[in-house]
């Protein structure tokens, strides 16, 4: 694969990654409403058909040309990784730029809402990075959430994650519910394969394997269902639960038993990374 990065000259900023000033970069968690998964391609990679939206939720990145490495800070960097592994470290070096990011970590890793994507797709945008076929493709080669995350707003998306075709804006207040749990997404996956490839009976065909892999999901759902009258829905493969409306009243005890509640609304593009 090239190191060079696809562009859009349309869509360069006047600021570029080499300028040696600090900038922040706000980086806004993706929530999917409901996927399908629609097969498996020869290479390995599941195909989904998927509805996605952008949330007010976000983590915040800093980024220091003069500097290199990565650190984490905020209420979910414990067990965060901040070696080569990290998608912001692959994401710099695939647009050939060297710096020192710090991100203050908002939305939980292994929560299902692309927290390590949407960092990702920052660094990208930040770098220049384009959204056009080729350049969703290659982003989607280091995580298939991160086209979605590059161009934000609400979507269907399908293949691996690489298609975005954009949809009109639904303004939505949504509540989500994260447990003190993670959930692997390619353990999700693995178990919806040697599941045999379940069709969910809710909007998420996931949930059935995530559960298998982390069990007590299952009595978090029930948990909610039973304080809302509402069915919640897993975010993508957990281990984060949402339901629609601001329900934080009726979940407030759930918090006691180490839940999270994040009262959140859709939003209808991501920012620019030279807003901030």
């Amino acid at each position: 694969m090239s190191a060079t990065p696809a562009r859009l000259p349309e869509e360069r900023s006047e600021r570029t990654p080499d300028e040696a000033t600090p900038i922040e970069l706000r980086a806004h968690a993706k929530l999917t409403r409901t996927l399908r998964m629609t097969g498996l391609r020869d290479d390995g990679y599941h195909l989904i058909d998927a509805e996605m939206v952008s949330l007010a939720l976000h983590d915040v990145l800093v980024v220091d040309p003069a500097r290199t490495g990565l650190a984490a800070t905020g209420p979910f960097a414990a067990g965060m990784p901040t070696d080569h592994s990290n998608l912001v470290a692959k994401a710099l070096r695939l647009i050939g730029a060297d710096a020192h990011v710090t991100i203050d970590k908002r939305i939980p890793h292994g929560g299902g809402l692309g927290g390590g994507s949407t960092d990702a797709a920052a660094v990208l945008r930040w770098g220049g990075f384009g959204t056009n076929d080729a350049a969703l493709v290659e982003a989607s080669r280091l995580g298939a959430d991160i086209p979605f995350c590059m161009v934000g707003g609400r979507a269907r998306v399908t293949g691996i994650g690489e298609i975005i075709e954009p949809l009109p804006q639904v303004d939505l207040t949504i509540t989500l519910v994260i447990p003190p749990l993670a959930v692997s997404t390619p353990a999700a996956y693995r178990a919806w394969d040697d599941l045999g490839g379940p069709t969910g009976d809710g909007p998420n065909d996931l949930e059935v394997a995530a559960i298998t892999v982390e069990p007590r999901l299952a009595w978090w759902r029930d948990a909610i269902a039973e304080r809302t009258g509402t069915a919640p829905v897993l975010a993508g493969s957990g281990a984060t639960w949402f339901v629609d409306g601001q329900r934080d009243d009726a979940l407030a005890d759930l918090v006691d038993e180490g839940a999270r509640l994040v009262v959140t609304t859709t939003i209808s593009s991501v920012s620019s990374p030279f807003d901030l």
